[in-house]
């Protein structure tokens, strides 16, 4: 595998891009509290960002196909950048929805990240370097939350702003540093055939794609579910401040730049993939199932690093599987729709996670996520039973 110049500045690109979204991730729910918001309500601003990411990844794709990943990269970060404007500003609980709807309706960075990545990748080294790649995503989780964390002790305001600028420098970079890898076209015509409902039932049909699709949707929808509404968790559980969770947040950065740099790349050297995400989706299911019963807050980090651990196996594992399935001229598309799936997933987490924490006891939030993460489990068993008949 060669490492090419490209990989470092998408890293780059992740890294800035990671920060500016990372920073406001620890104190946004204590944010929408102070506005008046309900646990629930809570959930429907974070969810919002997904709602209308759902709506454009499937345009965003398809035009990135069209016209190139790079101009529709540079838009999807300017979308960020405004909408993390509108949240320093907010002094209302609908300024909060407008930020996340502006950043959702445009901001699919990570669609398209994905496809060009995909465009520059042998089929048999993506799953090593979505994994290396997916350090810098690892390396901004594990510095912004800290960062963000601490600086809303002062003000809301000031880690929103600083994530404007962190927006600001993917700009730049992406404008200097990032070759085009399409032949640009003018062939695109809209259409509402555009968000594929038809291509989504000929998913669903053949297993060799639906599988992995699915898999991650359960995968996504157990990360929303446990992440979106960690905060509220924690602060019931333990007490915890936007500060505490903003280093908490930063161990898991942590945990993923340990094992997807040192750790990942081993083990698929000497376990096959398919073992890899089963053994990521149990830790999975054994860390969430853990949450009610701690009472102490240090072990919340034990919990915290195991769920890690098995996020960083199943993660880009299942990115690289979804697309080593998807013919070479669709690889925006399919990653359009399952970045859909996704965004359907986090709709659903952040919602049903606020009223979890509404109307049940804190740790109901964790045994849910765990449940989901099981049927995600199966699929991935199913999936390898029907890998292994087919290379019989």
């Amino acid at each position: 595998m060669t490492w090419r110049r490209e990989y470092t500045i998408i890293s780059v690109i992740k890294i800035t891009e990671v920060l500016g979204f990372s920073l406001i991730l620890p104190f946004l729910p204590f944010y929408a509290q102070t506005l008046g918001a309900s646990p629930f309500q809570v959930g429907s601003v974070l969810m919002t960002f997904s709602l209308f990411q759902f709506l454009s990844a499937p345009i965003m794709g398809k035009l990135s196909d069209t016209y190139g990943r790079k101009p529709l990269l540079m838009l999807s970060q300017l979308s960020t950048l405004i909408s993390f404007l509108i949240l320093g500003f907010a002094n209302s609980l609908w300024m909060l929805f407008l930020s996340r709807i502006v950043d959702g309706l445009l901001g699919s960075n990570a669609t398209i990240a994905q496809a060009y990545l995909s465009d520059i990748t042998p089929k048999k080294d993506r799953t090593k370097i979505f994994s290396l790649t997916g350090i810098a995503f690892s390396i901004g989780f594990f510095i912004g939350p800290a960062i963000g964390g601490y600086l809303s002790q002062f003000s809301y305001a000031l880690p929103s702003f600083l994530a404007a600028g962190m927006a600001g420098l993917t700009i730049i970079t992406t404008h200097f540093y990032l070759p085009e890898t399409v032949t640009k076209s003018t062939n695109f015509v809209w259409s509402w055939d555009i968000f594929k409902f038809k291509q989504f039932k000929l998913l669903t049909a053949e297993p060799k794609i639906s599988l992995p699709i699915w898999e991650f949707f359960f995968y996504v929808l157990t990360h929303g579910l446990w992440a979106s509404s960690f905060a509220l968790y924690a602060e019931r559980q333990f007490n915890f401040t936007a500060k505490d969770i903003g280093y908490t947040f930063a161990i898991i950065g942590g945990v993923s730049i340990l094992i997807r740099s040192l750790i990942l790349p081993k083990l698929l050297n000497v376990i096959d993939e398919e073992k890899l995400r089963i053994i990521g989706a149990m830790a999975i299911i054994f860390a969430l199932a853990l949450t009610p019963w701690i009472k102490l807050s240090y072990l919340l980090n034990i919990v915290t690093v195991l769920f890690s651990f098995g996020a960083s196996l199943l993660r880009p594992s299942l990115t690289s599987h979804i697309s080593r399935q998807a013919p070479a001229n669709k690889q925006g598309e399919i990653m359009g729709i399952t970045q859909s799936l996704g965004s359907i997933s986090q709709i659903i987490g952040p919602l049903a996670g606020g009223f979890l924490i509404q109307n049940f006891f804190p740790g109901s939030l964790g045994l849910t996520a765990a449940a989901v993460m099981t049927i995600g489990l199966i699929l991935l068993i199913v999936d390898k039973k029907i890998n292994y008949k087919t290379t019989l």
